[in-house]
């Protein structure tokens, strides 16, 4: 596994991430490492985006959707 290695982490940041860790009953590497793989599994808002933007299908305009989802919504 790779290592990696952060200089210059303002004392207040460590000293809020180590309390995390105590709470979690993790020491402060594992807690990190958590940290780093949830971050690295949540796409961003730019990535989703970008997935959205080469789908295919619909094929109502911008406003023919919201006549249709006001028109759903006065029917109930």
């Amino acid at each position: 596994m790779i290592s990696v290695q952060i200089t210059g982490a303002p004392e207040q940041t460590l000293a809020v991430l180590r309390q995390r860790a105590a709470r979690a009953d993790q020491s402060l590497q594992e807690y990190l490492l958590e940290l780093l793989v949830r971050e690295a599994n949540s796409p961003t808002l730019d990535e989703v985006l970008d997935r959205a933007g080469h789908r295919k299908g619909g094929t109502l305009s911008f406003s023919e959707a919201v006549e249709a989802g006001r028109d759903d919504r006065d029917s109930r």
